[in-house]
């Protein structure tokens, strides 16, 4: 039986998606990835499913990537952190192939326990890449969700409008009624 993804925020980067297996809920810290029914819910909800097995191994090695990427994210450019994102890449390689479609790419594991941890770490990488600016914690002060701002001018400020901006536009509001 696969377990539902819980989840208030979903199909965001497998990188970010990682980190937000953590959430709040009322100012209680929720985590998907307790055991391994949370990982097959998330593997399923990256499309991982069936590439990898969702069993203990992989939990434990899926947290260890989640915790690395959790430190790079918060502390950018320290030493230690990216040291910790590198040792997880290091579980893994790309292969260049060649298709009958043409040229491609093949990830490759001496441990496959290490393929979904490992997949979100390279996630990491392409967003650094392609705009490392867009990589967002949400400006709610209780969320510790993250997002890639794919918005046009590149503002956004919340994971998603309709929660953590409602409440933090509710705040404003009320703090302004509160003092007339």
């Amino acid at each position: 039986m696969t377990a539902t993804d819980p989840r208030p925020l979903t199909g965001e980067p497998v990188s970010l998606d990682l980190l937000n297996t953590r959430w709040n809920v009322e100012g209680v810290r929720q985590d998907l990835l307790t055991d391994v029914d949370g990982l097959t819910a998330w593997l399923t909800a990256n499309g991982l499913e069936g590439r990898f097995a969702a069993d203990a191994g992989t939990l434990r090695h899926t947290l260890t990537a989640r915790d690395a990427l959790r430190a790079l994210v918060d502390s950018p450019g320290d030493p230690a952190a990216t040291a910790r994102v590198d040792a997880v890449l290091g579980h893994g390689r790309i292969r260049a192939t060649l298709t009958t479609e043409g040229p491609g790419e093949e990830a490759e594991f001496a441990d496959p326990s290490w393929g979904p941890g490992w997949t979100a770490a390279r996630d990491y990488l392409d967003l650094l890449r392609t705009a490392p600016d867009r990589i967002r914690a949400c400006a709610h002060e209780a969320c510790i969700l993250h997002f890639f701002d794919t918005s046009r001018n590149g503002t956004r400020r919340w994971c998603s409008m309709a929660v953590c901006g409602n409440r933090a536009k509710a705040s404003r509001h009320y703090a302004r009624t509160k003092e007339s």
